[in-house]
């Protein structure tokens, strides 16, 4: 169960994909202007990650490694990934309209959302079993929708001062944002160190 928890904690906090490991970044920036977008953004983030990784860590394991084709790993897993995208787009369109016009074209981005691939990659890295997989990709969409929300504060804040100068508007004082973001992130390594021993 400790192991579970170090999974947890280190996938939201200290390895956070966006923050830390720097994938995906286009919905990060992208979907972040607004808390509702960015929530559901979030919540398909992490269902598509939790799917792709119950669906992915099997057939690596008892399909392409049995076989000598685990170096198909990375084109599998896209169209695993894109199949399940599918699968979202079609039922949010069907079941939340609004949601679905929100999130626009990000949503089919997904598919291509190096942080989703990434997950499902990096499980097999590290070498984790598939409960810990598991763990690790939904610690990851927790990360992801941490980082997306709290960016998405950050920039309503940002969006709405008055005070930044003409040069720094849009992108560039978001990029900087992002980055203050980020570096605040690198504080929680020491922490989880501490909290486990």
């Amino acid at each position: 169960m400790k192991q579970f928890a170090i999974i947890l904690v280190s996938a939201v906090l200290v390895n956070n994909y966006v923050l830390a490991r720097f994938l995906g970044i286009c919905p990060f920036l992208g979907v972040s202007k607004k808390l509702d977008s960015a929530f559901g953004m979030s919540v398909a983030v992490t269902f598509v990650m939790a799917l792709a990784t119950a669906a992915t860590w099997p057939i690596y394991t008892f399909v392409l490694v049995p076989r000598g084709l685990a170096y198909l790993q990375t084109i599998v897993f896209i169209l695993i990934i894109a199949a399940l995208v599918q699968f979202i787009e079609i039922a949010l369109k069907k079941y939340i309209p609004s949601l679905h016009a929100a999130l626009g074209i990000y949503l089919p981005l997904i598919t291509t959302n190096c942080a989703v691939l990434g997950v499902t990659i990096l499980n097999l890295d590290e070498g984790y079993n598939f409960a810990e997989s598991m763990v690790n990709s939904i610690g990851s969409g927790l990360g992801f929708m941490l980082a997306m929300v709290l960016f998405s504060g950050v920039r309503s804040r940002v969006d709405a001062s008055r005070n930044i100068p003409k040069s720094f508007q849009g992108i560039p004082i978001t990029l900087l944002a992002a980055s203050i973001c980020s570096v605040s992130f690198m504080g929680f390594s020491g922490i989880v160190d501490g909290l486990f021993k």
